[in-house]
This record gives C-alpha cells, structure tokens and sequence, in this order.
C-alpha cells in the first residue's frame, strides 16, 4: 500500500512538472510578440514626438498675426469718375475705413495675405450710364476670380460681388476695372472693396498629430492586442 501511494505523488509531480514546462513553452512566442510591439509602438512614438517638436519650433518661428479686416472706397472726398480706360485697371482705393493688421496698401490698392487662411472679400461699385457698361474682376495673384458687370442706357446703376478665398501668406488681391467702362464714387461711398480673415490655417495641427491613433497586433498572439 505505502509502495502504491508513493508511485502516485510521483506520478503526480512528474504530471505537473511536465505541465509547467509545456505552459511555460507556450508562453515564450507571445511574449515574443509582445516585445516585439512594444518596441515598434516606442519608436513610433518617439517619432511622433519629434514632429511635434518640429511643428512647435516652426509655429514659434512663424509671426503671430492676430485680427486681419480692411474696408476702403474710392474717394476720399468730391466726385470722381474712372474710366473709360483701353486697358485693364488696377483701381486704388483711397479712403480707408479700417485696416485692421495693415494688409491693405492705400497706394496700391493691393490686398496681401499676411498668413495662410480663409478669407471673404466683397466690392460695390457704380457708376452713371451715359453710353458706358459697369465692369470689374476681383482678382488674386493677377488672375481672374469673379466679376460683375451691368449695363443701363440711363440712370444711375450699381453691382456687387464676393467670394470666399483660401490664400497662402502673401497672396495678393485687387480689383480691377474692365476696359472701355466707368466707375463711380463720391464722398457717399458707392465705390468700396472689403475683405477680412475669417480664420487661419496651419498645414499639419499638432495636436492631431498628438492625437493620432497608434495600433499595433502582434502576429500570432492572441492572449494580448495593443490599441
């Protein structure tokens, strides 16, 4: 009976020893693995850490630009009629009601986007029939954007346009005066062009960037996955 009972505890213990090496067999691969994307979610991490570091510097580097609105017409006082011209007019808007970050140059009439963003301009202009058309284009970077245009054979005659813009830091925008046409204004302001930032934009944001999902599965473990 004694002899009996002992070849059962060794029975018993070889049993367990042999489970505990086959468990711990199993183990190594998925441990493996498991390393394996830990060391891979590191170094994307630590990549990621570095753009952020590169996009900071480079918003550090970039001017801080606040507020962006102008608003202008023609004439600063009296009665002026532009045109007929045989060519095409960049017209120079000399009475400025705002110029809110100075990117409206009164001696121009230019418009220059002082940072990459979203911006809305809008001109009116008018002008007496007498035989001629009312024409003029909004343009950027000396290409066409939109334009308006009205023609009476008498009276007093008015049109307007606008448009919603992305433009790059120094773009610029005006309006320009089609040919063989006239254009009105007097110190009433029918004659304007206005235009503002509605907001700005950056190329890449670091906190998507910071916010950006990292995954990683390791192949052939199914006892951990990693998100």
């Amino acid at each position: 009976m004694k002899n009996s009972l002992v070849f059962v505890l060794l029975l018993l213990c070889s049993f367990s020893s042999a489970r505990r090496d086959r468990d711990k067999d199993e183990s190594q691969p998925c441990l493996s693995d498991i390393h394996a994307a830990l060391r891979d979610m590191t170094a994307t991490l630590t990549e990621h850490k570095m753009k952020i570091e590169q996009l900071q510097r480079g918003n550090k580097a970039e001017p801080r630009v606040g507020h962006v609105a102008f608003s202008t017409s023609l004439v600063v006082s009296g009665t002026q009629v532009q045109g007929p011209y045989s060519n095409f007019k960049t017209l120079v808007y000399k009475h400025v009601f705002t110029n809110i970050g100075n990117a409206y140059n009164a001696s121009t009439g230019l418009f220059t986007a002082p940072v990459k963003g979203v911006y809305h301009f809008e001109f009116y202009v008018a002008a007496e029939a007498k035989g001629h058309s009312l024409s003029a284009l909004l343009m950027k970077n000396g290409g066409r954007v939109v334009g308006l245009y009205e023609h009476q054979t008498a009276g007093f005659s008015t049109a307007a346009n606008g448009v919603t813009l992305i433009l790059e830091a120094n773009d610029t925008v005006y309006v320009s005066m089609w040919p063989n046409n006239v254009i009105f204004d007097n110190e009433n302001h029918h004659s304007t062009f206005s235009g503002h930032l509605l907001f700005p934009m950056s190329p890449v944001s670091p906190l998507e960037l910071a916010l950006t999902t990292v995954e990683a599965s390791p192949a052939g473990c199914s006892c951990l996955t990693i998100t």
